[in-house]
């Protein structure tokens, strides 16, 4: 297994010097922003940790290898690479295989993570179970990968373009707590609340920690999504939102698309359709996110 992984030098340092590690994943960059912002928005997330008292070890898949950490120069090749494939638990082999580029989505970070000892994983917000999945099964492989993978996801939620009332009912029945953070409601993304409940609520980073450490000293297999809310300054409107992702999911849906064709196309839908706005409430939630996941790194 060690011939599929390297650490960047400063995630070994880390390592041997006992200090804690936040990984991040890699699809934000490729699938989630235009360059330059991909690039800028990942590095300032980076120096967010680092100022927070953690490493970032921001993970792709670049020459058959599964990078734990990109130098500089990786980071900035991977944000201005084309054709670079989203990868999920199944990609992961094939891409290691043929020696493509992979971005690595939420399920693929928690397994790069937990093969790293990597145990806080930053993000903006999980996969979940997309609108109509009753009749179309489109689940995302995140919610699988939270109920095995011990890593927990620190994130704004799920994605406001998905059900998120089915995506709790599936989060319960697979065990994994959703925590959230001075909140006892889901937030929902781009917004600070929604009309569903989370399952418990910890007001500090201290709770968050010693609930982990329970969990996974019971042996009790799986990750869990700590659930903060994008700050207030940043929330949008959520009838701005709502229209324009109900005006997004119609037009996917007549153009035939699906699959994991379907959050990029929204999410790029809807960032046109806030003229920008949906945008920066993204870069603002992730660095909230990275401040608070880091704090729980810290703690762990």
């Amino acid at each position: 297994m060690k011939n599929y992984i390297e650490l960047s030098s400063e995630v070994q340092q880390a390592k041997e010097a006992g200090k804690p590690i936040v990984a991040l994943e890699s699809t934000i960059i490729s699938h989630g922003m235009p360059y330059p912002q991909n690039v800028q928005t990942a590095r300032e997330v980076e120096q967010i940790v680092r100022d927070n008292g953690a490493v970032p070890a921001t993970i792709a898949i670049i020459d058959g290898k599964i990078k734990i950490g990109l130098t500089d120069d990786e980071l900035e090749d991977f944000g201005n690479s084309k054709h670079v494939a989203k990868a999920s638990r199944r990609d992961l082999p094939y891409l290691l295989a043929t020696k493509q580029k992979g971005a690595t989505t939420v399920a693929a970070t928690m397994i790069c993570a937990e093969l790293a000892d990597i145990k806080i994983f930053v993000t903006g917000g999980i996969g979940g179970v997309h609108r109509g999945a009753e009749t179309t099964m489109d689940i995302s492989a995140d919610l699988e990968e939270l109920a095995k993978t011990n890593v927990a996801v620190v994130c704004a939620g799920a994605k406001s373009i998905l059900d998120l009332g089915l995506t709790m009912e599936y989060l319960e029945t697979k065990g994994v707590p959703v925590i959230g953070y001075q909140t006892e409601t889901l937030p929902a993304f781009y917004t600070r609340s929604s009309e569903f409940d989370v399952n418990f609520r910890a007001d500090d980073v201290e709770t968050v920690a010693s609930t982990l450490r329970a969990k996974w000293d019971l042996g009790l297999q799986g990750g869990a999504v700590i659930a903060n809310p994008i700050p207030e300054e940043n929330a949008m409107s959520e009838e701005v939102i709502t229209n324009a992702i109900e005006s997004a999911l119609k037009e996917a849906e007549e153009n035939g698309i699906k699959g994991k064709d379907t959050t990029p196309f929204l999410l790029a839908k809807v960032k046109e359709l806030t003229e920008g706005k949906s945008l920066e409430a993204n870069i603002a939630l992730v660095k909230n996110n990275a401040v608070i996941g880091t704090q729980i790194a810290v703690n762990m």
